[in-house]
């Protein structure tokens, strides 16, 4: 495809931050086989047991023992456990992962004020200042990467570059318990070498489309104009073409505020299946979490809002004892709410996901137990 002669504007870039992204490791699972060693080497799913309630539910996460034998998150729960028929499932606790998700936050702002909670066990964390004045980034990752050790007995694993964008991919590059630095002389290099369905952002259904252009890898990618992309798949294409040549400038969002987070998709052919209904509900957890984690906020009540396609539409709403803001914990409770309520008679032409009862992250109730562990658990 020409691009006709389109002028194209040099891409700004900016090189001058530092900016860490943490990702624990399998956090609920590991958390629970912290909690029960005798899970440990065994396949751990985070999941109701279908053998208990007629083969519904969805996958929460997974140990790495679980994925070897393919099992992921957001699968149904019964496809995994014929994956994995001699899984261990437990049902997930979220007011245990929140307490230690408070631990590990509380780890961050030793170094920074400046971060942006994605999830229960991610963030970014701006640290161009840092209350260590330490000048080097990779130090001070590897110190926070300690300390959670120390404290919580779970690893995590660190991406540090110039802009959120390459930190996620670093983070997800070598895990678990890695720590991968991208300098900006080696962005491109580093980009160009990924298959595109390891960049972060490049969902499923952009994947196929990619392809049918002969587009696999970075290098693939890196080789059309960002009016090409554009013209292919409009915003997101300006998107692809600045990710790929190293280019990032949002910031690491720490003070928005917002006083409840929604989202919905409507659907030109309905939805007929609850595996359609599940993913997406999945897809929307994803949208509301992200949104959650730039306000800084986190709420107690989940609404799911469905419409068939007579126009009817019900709503359906969960307030919970803790709070949630976690894609994880929003596609969870969604899910259920769906699988109890929810009816396929007439096909789903529209979808919503919307947590209300928000407070500030700083804001927190959290259970602690009335002894300290004298006999960590890893």
């Amino acid at each position: 495809m020409a691009n006709l002669g389109i002028l194209q504007i040099p891409l700004t870039n900016d090189l001058s931050r530092k900016i860490i992204h943490v990702d624990m490791d399998a956090f609920y699972a590991s958390i629970e086989e912290r909690e029960h060693p005798e899970f440990i080497g065994k396949p751990l799913i985070i999941a109701r047991d279908p053998s208990d309630n007629g083969g519904k539910g969805v996958v929460t996460t997974a140990n790495y023992t679980a994925r070897q034998f393919g099992v992921h998150s957001a699968m149904a729960a019964q496809k995994a456990l014929e994956l994995c028929p001699k899984a261990i499932f437990k049902k997930p606790d979220f007011t245990l992962y929140r307490s230690v998700s408070a631990q590990v936050h509380e780890i961050f702002k030793k170094y920074t004020d400046v971060i942006e909670y994605v999830a229960l066990d991610e963030a970014y964390l701006d640290v161009t200042a840092n209350k260590a004045d330490l000048a080097s980034a990779v130090l001070l990752a590897r110190k926070i990467q300690t300390e959670i050790k120390q404290v919580t007995h779970l690893t995590s694993s660190t991406g540090i570059s110039y802009n959120k964008f390459l930190a996620k991919m670093a983070s997800d590059y070598r895990k678990p318990a890695g720590t991968t630095v991208i300098m900006p002389e080696q962005a491109l290099r580093f980009l160009r070498d990924l298959p595109i369905e390891k960049f972060h952002g490049v969902g499923k259904k952009t994947v196929p489309k990619l392809h049918e252009l002969d587009i696999y890898t970075g290098a693939d990618l890196q080789q059309l104009s960002e009016f090409e992309l554009i013209q292919r798949f409009g915003k997101m294409g300006d998107q692809l073409y600045r990710h790929v040549h190293g280019v990032d400038l949002r910031p690491v969002e720490y003070q928005r505020q917002r006083k409840s987070v929604g989202r919905e998709s409507t659907f030109g052919q309905p939805l007929s299946t609850d595996t359609q209904v599940n993913t997406e509900l999945r897809v929307l957890a994803r949208g509301v979490a992200n949104n959650l984690a730039k306000t800084q906020k986190h709420g107690k009540t989940i609404v799911l809002k469905w419409r068939n396609r007579d126009f009817e539409t019900t709503t359906k709403r969960l307030t919970l004892s803790d709070y949630i803001a976690d894609e994880t914990a929003i596609a969870y409770y969604a899910q259920q709410l769906w699988a109890e309520n929810g009816s396929l008679s007439k096909g789903i032409r529209l979808l919503g996901i919307t947590i209300t009862t928000l407070d500030p992250l700083a804001f927190e109730e959290i259970s602690l137990p009335l002894f300290a562990r004298s006999d960590p658990k890893v």
